[in-house]
């Protein structure tokens, strides 16, 4: 299936796969927080877009446009400013491309996952990008006034990835008692058992090496009785990049 960015001449987005690295899990001790396996694959669940030049913007807390303050660093000619445009301390961002996805298959469009910014939010939306012939903005909204933001050259501001459409829909929620599948109710129990044995283990040696402080039955796709659970199960994405065709 393809997911086509189309570009004006005279656009130039930034656009990369999504990273699974993130600053404050490197910063972590022994980069323990890249053991938990969703984090990783959140991480990476997509493409980000990035920011092409440096600014810094502050809100006053008001509803109006002229709330939000701009002020942009140095850029070349031509590359393209946030904007204040919606009002209600939102900051907008114009992507430069026009996106198709194959039929039934929407855009998820928001912020990159596990990436906190203090004092602004990225707002998320879905855009059905199968037939609409229109760009769309990535807004991001100030949580907090009177305190400038700043964003640097080539961070991500926007993160999308597909979702097929009517698919949510498609699903029926049910709650039943865990008793009522018995094969998932003793691999339940059987991991809150070894869940318990392992906590009151690093409770009496608190300084045990990092491999020891770590339990693998999901990371490794396994369960309690070293079964492998799916055989698509996935311990990192290798999302491609957007291939420039000759014009």
């Amino acid at each position: 299936m393809d997911l086509i960015c189309y570009v004006h001449p005279s656009w130039n987005p930034w656009i990369r796969p999504a990273s699974a690295k993130r600053a404050w899990m490197d910063a972590t001790p022994e980069a323990f927080a890249y053991r938990c396996l969703p984090l990783n694959i959140a991480n990476a669940h997509g493409w980000e877009i990035l920011n092409p030049r440096p600014f810094s913007a502050y809100w006053n807390g008001g509803t109006d446009v002229d709330g939000v303050k701009i002020r942009l660093g140095d850029a070349p000619a031509g590359v393209m400013a946030p904007v204040s445009l919606f009002g209600n301390g939102v900051l907008t961002f114009h992507v430069e491309g026009l996106f198709r996805t194959p039929p039934a298959w929407n855009l998820w469009v928001g912020g990159s996952p596990n990436s906190p910014k203090d004092a602004i939010y990225p707002l998320t939306g879905i855009v059905e990008t199968d037939w609409a012939p229109f760009t769309f903005t990535m807004n991001w909204r100030f949580t907090r006034q009177n305190h400038w933001v700043s964003f640097e050259k080539g961070e991500p501001i926007c993160f999308l990835f597909p979702v097929q459409r009517a698919s949510l829909e498609a699903f029926e929620p049910k709650m039943l008692p865990l008793e009522s599948d018995p094969e998932t109710a003793e691999q339940f129990r059987l991991w809150s058992q070894e869940r318990n044995l392992f906590h009151e283990k690093m409770a009496a040696n608190p300084h045990a090496r990092g491999a020891e402080r770590w339990q693998k039955h999901y990371f490794r796709g396994t369960d309690m009785s070293g079964e492998v659970g799916s055989e698509d199960h996935q311990t990192r994405l290798r999302l491609p990049e957007f291939a420039k065709k000759p014009r």
